[in-house]
């Protein structure tokens, strides 16, 4: 057989590999659904105190899943071996994070979420353009459909008034969550789990010299360890975890089903039917990444088979 044949156990292990990495992918996209449910819960005037407390409990959860998991030894390794590429990483998601939090005081949520809509086309033009990565045609038409489904769920909130700095804000998170997926990705071989740590670490301490005081009620607290281990620190785990093993388009799409799902846990839990247009837009963003799974899920196995 020759080198450039490829054979059926390495064809089938590569299918694996990919359908382990969307499931992890979209696993983080549901946890990290809960934010906005979770959110509602809480009654802490500063934003920066919520940030502090949810990027501490991340920062510790991470650690803790680390040490567990590889040992004192194995995640001083991990943290030893992320190198500029985890650094990166780790930076893109702390900048995301501490970005969204300024951008909501000078513009509106929905002009953030619509613009955030564009980081599965950010990503695919940076490989395109840095790497010379092909992008299938059925990719650009997925975007474009995610694109038009989240403009038409925040439509009804856009605000006509423009803010240079809130937009700026939130175009600098998208390239920042688009950079850390396609780092990743190319970087597959890096483990990004400490890169994330450092990030959440990074956050909390910007949070912190910021925040105008740290004082929670219990309640809050237990609601802030849930927002901050599991919603974030387990949300980041998962993504960072499936997003090397996928192409970093497909990654940042899976992770647009986050605003799909995020209207109905807080109409489940606190009552606030989302409107006509939320509902459509978020069936068109839906339907475009059932089809598209289910595209690559046969080209996949079309795949395997002929090899």
């Amino acid at each position: 057989m020759s080198t450039s044949e490829v054979s059926p156990s390495s064809a089938s292990t590569d299918a694996r590999n990919q359908g382990y990495g969307a499931t992890l992918v979209l696993a983080a996209a549901i946890v990290w659904s809960f934010g906005g449910m979770l959110a509602r819960l809480l009654d802490i005037d500063d934003g920066w105190t919520v940030i502090f407390w949810r990027s501490l409990f991340a920062a510790l959860f991470l650690l803790v899943f680390m040490l567990l998991r590889d040992g004192v030894r194995g995640t001083w390794a991990l943290f030893a071996g992320m190198g500029l590429p985890g650094l990166a990483v780790g930076l893109c998601f702390a900048t995301a994070s501490t970005s969204f939090i300024l951008a909501l005081a000078y513009t509106t949520v929905a002009n953030v979420v619509l613009i955030q809509a564009s980081v599965p086309l950010i990503a695919a033009l940076m490989c395109r353009v840095l790497f010379g990565e092909r992008i299938a045609a059925a990719t650009w038409v997925a975007i474009a459909a995610v694109i038009l489904g989240v403009g038409i769920m925040v439509s009804g909130s856009i605000t006509g008034r423009v803010s240079p700095l809130g937009d700026a804000l939130a175009l600098l998170i998208a390239f920042a969550f688009a950079t850390a997926t396609v780092v990743t990705r190319r970087f597959s071989h890096v483990r990004m789990t400490p890169a994330v740590f450092t990030g959440t670490a990074i956050a909390g301490v910007v949070a912190a010299s910021q925040a105008t005081g740290f004082a929670v009620t219990a309640p809050e607290l237990g609601i802030l360890v849930i927002f901050g281990a599991l919603n974030f620190g387990l949300g980041l785990a998962l993504f960072v975890t499936g997003a090397r093993l996928i192409p970093s388009a497909l990654a940042a799409l899976l992770g647009t089903a986050e605003t799909v799902l995020a209207p109905l846990w807080v109409a489940l839990f606190h009552g606030e039917v989302p409107g006509e247009r939320t509902v459509v837009g978020g069936a068109i963003v839906l339907a475009a990444l059932l089809c598209y799974l289910g595209r690559e899920m046969w080209r996949q196995r079309r795949a395997a088979l002929a090899a």
